[in-house]
Order: C-alpha cells, then structure tokens, then sequence
C-alpha cells in the first residue's frame, strides 16, 4: 500500500509498506477515504533534522472498517466511521470526566500517526471509533469535508472553549487564524459569546471568520494587537483560545484577557519556560491539553454536522490526491490553503 513520509526537510514522497494487520484483539484496520494536513505536521515537515522515510505525522481520517480485532463490539466491517487522532478507553477517570484525549489508560500510545496512508491500524478502537450512518456514497463532498473535521480540529477548536468555559454573552479572543482557529470561531459562537475577535492577518481567513461569527478580527501583533483588542472590547476578554502553540501566541493571549479572565490553550506547545507562576498577579484560569475527539463527537458535534447546524469543512480551502501529498504540505505551509485534504482513490 502507499503511505506518504517525510523524505528531507521541507519535502514529503510516497513509500510503498506493507498492508497493517490485526495485532491485538481491540484493533481495527481502517480504509482511508479521506484524511488530510494538520497544522502541527508542519512542525515535523520543516524539522532540519528529520531522517528520510520517516512516517508522516497525519493524524486525521474518516474511512472504513475493514477488518476488526476479537475484542471489537462497537463497530464491524463496513461501518462508515470518523478515525479520532486519539485512542480513549472510556473507562477510566479521564474518559469518564470527558477527558479522552489524556485517557489515564493510554499514556504515550493514546495520539495517531501515520494516517495519510491507504490503510491503517486503528489501536484501542472499540470506543474511540465514531460511527458515521450511511456510506461515504450517502453525502456530498462538502459533508465529508466536515465529517472530516470531526477527527481532530473541530473539537479542538470546541476543547479550546470548554476548558476556558466559554459562556452565553462572553467576549472572546481567538488566537491563531488555522484550521482549529477558525473552529475554535464557529464553537465560540456555539456557546453564545456576545464578542469574538479572531487575530489574523490574511484576508482569506478573515473573511472565513466573519462569516462563522467573528465580531472583528486585528491583524496587529504584540502590545499593538493587545492595546487593539482592549480598544474594541471596552476592556479586557472573558476568555482566549489560544490555537497556536507558541510562546508568542500565549503571550498575546493573556495580554488581552481582563484580570480574572480564563485562557484555554490546544496549540500544541513548541516551547518549554512558560511558567505558571506568570499568571498569578492577574487569577488567570489556565486549562488546555488535547481534545477529546470521541467524547465530543459522540455527544453533540456529529449530530450538529449531520443537522447542519455548522460547517466546520470550510476550512478545507483545497484539496489533492495522495500521489499529490507534497504540494498538499507546501501549499499549507506557504499559507496558500488554509488546510489540504486528501481524497483517496
């Protein structure tokens, strides 16, 4: 089977692997229908140091189950299913708090990689797995763009906000302008904030968040944009969703909120000496860490889709066949697509 890889920095090919199996009783080998580019595979694709043919990162996918381990109740081969980039239990204190993306259970082994592939093995997959009725047949192409989503950055834009306990007639500041910004957008105005401001300088993406509820959206950086926001708010926010993953956008994030304000961060984070203690002169709330996808997906957001209650798929602006995976990441990563999808054969 073909499975893209990270042959030097800056570039992606194509490798032919072998075809996974089934290894433990709670696997499921999935058919790819549709995956795609995350931000945060950028990080690797531009890492100097990566070594040629190392597995892709790609972590998202809707696809079919082929083939199910022993120990597999929830889903059969056929089911049409979202493929979460986490593996919760649903069982433990984690998941049970709705906390599945740090399922306690699965320390280390609970993230996908590997998935921009033909096939994959699915570990843990007996609750993780989302079933989705019907076909890949029974929708349109824009459907399955948000069916998509639903594998990782609608509900980390959703994480975002619950953990800031984002409430009816909030102001809201969203960091970062990228895919789980822009869902982080659609969820604010979800949970009814009165004001939500998205920190962008690309008109493209702007443009996207204007239409998905943003209020305003300030292109300016540093105490500019702090001083900006504050201007158009009449003070401080309520709460930050910080979408990025670096020090710079934490920073922005708690320059903007009011003392007493919350901050929700699931940027990955790509820095090591932010101190907690920062926070203390303003009682700054601090929460964030990784979505939890089924949790999410199985109590509202799967049906919101399905209703059309939000179009999360918009942010896919392109798309591309797997034999095209390199462009798919170039194109991401010069900002020419807010995010590639992969439409497999």
């Amino acid at each position: 089977m073909k499975s893209a890889v990270y042959t030097k920095a800056g570039q992606v090919g194509l490798a032919t692997i072998e075809r996974p199996q089934i290894i433990e009783a709670d696997d499921a080998i999935i058919r790819i229908v549709r995956t795609c580019v995350c931000g945060s595979d950028l990080w690797s694709y531009r890492n100097p140091d990566i070594e040629s043919g190392h597995q892709n990162s790609g972590h998202e996918a809707i696809g079919i189950v082929e083939e199910i381990g022993e120990a597999i109740t929830t889903v059969k081969p056929g089911d049409f299913v979202i493929v979460p980039f986490t593996h919760g239990c649903g069982e433990c204190d984690a998941c049970r708090a709705g906390y599945d993306g740090t399922c306690d259970r699965h320390i280390g082994t609970n993230w996908s990689n590997g998935v921009q592939a033909e096939y994959i093995r699915f570990h843990f997959a007996n609750w993780a797995l989302v079933k989705i009725p019907g076909q890949p047949s029974d929708y349109t192409e824009g459907m399955l763009k948000s069916l998509l989503t639903l594998a990782d950055v609608m509900p980390t834009g959703y994480h975002a906000a619950r953990v800031a306990n984002v409430q009816k007639g909030d102001k809201v500041v969203v960091i970062g302008d990228g895919a789980v910004g822009q869902c982080a957008v659609i969820v604010a105005k979800m949970r009814g904030a009165s004001q939500i401001i998205l920190m962008s300088r690309h008109e493209d993406r702007r443009k996207m968040a204007l239409e998905s509820g943003a209020t305003a959206v300030v292109a300016e950086r540093g105490e500019e944009g702090i001083a900006k926001v504050r201007e158009i708010l009449g003070g401080g926010a309520d709460a930050a969703l910080e979408c990025v993953g670096t020090e710079a956008a934490v920073d922005q994030a708690l320059g903007v909120l009011h003392n007493g304000g919350r901050l929700g961060f699931v940027g990955v984070p790509h820095y090591n000496n932010r101190a907690l203690g920062s926070t203390f002169a303003q009682n700054i709330s601090v929460a964030g860490g990784s979505a939890s996808v089924t949790t999410y997906d199985k109590k509202f957001l799967l049906k919101a889709v399905l209703d059309g209650d939000i179009n999360p798929g918009r942010v896919f602006t392109s798309s591309y066949k797997l034999e095209d995976i390199d462009q798919a990441y170039k194109d991401m990563d010069d900002r020419k697509t807010i995010k590639s999808m992969i439409v497999m054969d």
